[in-house]
């Protein structure tokens, strides 16, 4: 007999929508998520842009969370799409839609995150990148060349990621 550690025990299958109010239930459940999780993303989105990485980083529990809740509604929703077909297909088009939308809208901030992290590394990189042509000797060859230093003459840059 195995035993199992909490974290790795399998989740159970999330259950299956069976009656019109569950159903309506699950559609505003998920669609206030979706609005919830977007919301987040836009503060965030705002605090980066604003220079407030700081408070930008604090949002990551409440997002961590949205983001759990979201994954096991699209996972009941997606468990229940041939009920949800055959009983409410109007509202499982209204959800499809509004899911679209929220992709797009997510889509965008996300984008804009990953701007400013590329953006940030390039300027981290560009300071190291001085800081070892500062650090390290100007010398010349016998032949007159620009003598480049050796990997074993950089000095390694640190970076408080909580500054």
């Amino acid at each position: 007999m195995t035993m199992h550690h909490p974290r790795s025990a399998p989740t159970a299958p999330p259950a299956q929508v069976s009656t019109v109010p569950d159903a309506r239930r699950l559609a505003e459940g998920l669609m206030t998520l979706m609005n919830a999780l977007l919301g987040i993303v836009e503060r965030e989105t705002e605090l980066v842009r604003a220079g407030q990485v700081r408070e930008a980083m604090a949002l990551e529990p409440e997002k961590s969370e949205a983001s759990r809740q979201y994954t096991q509604a699209i996972a009941r929703l997606t468990s229940s799409r041939d009920y949800l077909a055959q009983a409410t297909p109007d509202l499982l088009s209204a959800l499809h839609r509004h899911h679209e939308t929220f992709r797009a809208m997510l889509q965008v901030n996300l984008t804009v995150l990953a701007t400013a992290h590329a953006v940030s590394e390039g300027i981290v990189r560009g300071v190291n990148r001085e800081m070892q042509r500062r650090a390290l000797p100007n010398g010349y060859t016998a032949a007159g060349q620009h003598a480049a230093p050796t990997a074993r003459h950089a000095t390694p840059l640190s970076v408080s990621r909580s500054l």
